[in-house]
Parts: C-alpha cells; sequence; structure tokens
C-alpha cells in the first residue's frame, strides 16, 4: 500500500478538502495533491501534523506495524458515524 493513498484517506475521512488541509498545515494545495498521489514525500513533522489535523494517528500507527491503513479507515467509518 503506499502512503499517499493512506493520506488522502485520512484526509477524507477528516472532511477536509486539499485547499483546506493545506491551509491548516500551512502548506500549498499543490503539495497535499503531490504528496497523495505519491510523488512527494512528507518530512516527518509534516507528516506528523497531517495526522494530527486529520485526527488519524491511529490509522498511522496501525500502517507503520504494517497493517493497511485504507482497510483500517473503512472498517471504522459505520462506528464513528462516516
Amino acid at each position: 500500500m503506499n502512503v499517499g493513498a493512506l493520506l488522502r484517506a485520512c484526509r477524507e475521512r477528516a472532511g477536509l478538502t486539499q485547499t483546506q488541509l493545506a491551509q491548516r498545515l500551512h502548506i500549498e494545495q499543490a503539495c497535499v495533491s503531490r504528496a497523495e498521489n505519491d510523488k512527494k514525500k512528507l518530512d516527518i513533522q509534516t507528516f506528523v501534523d497531517w495526522l494530527k489535523v486529520t485526527q488519524a494517528q491511529e490509522v498511522a500507527v496501525a500502517f507503520l506495524y504494517g497493517m493497511d491503513g485504507v482497510n483500517i479507515i473503512n472498517q471504522i467509518m459505520p462506528f464513528i458515524g462516516g
């Protein structure tokens, strides 16, 4: 699984557009798009901030342990009203 898909799923789960997320992270919308399409790697601080803003820290932990982050999001969405 690619990191971009995970980042996109986290943003979408949070109900944010690329522009809204970019504003909250103080980066350009194009940077969000490139990261979600695996054309840009985020520095660790931006990655952590992305997960905080989208409230997806638990997904990142699961992903880092080798679990499919998008699948995790799909499984928990019914429980959080998404």
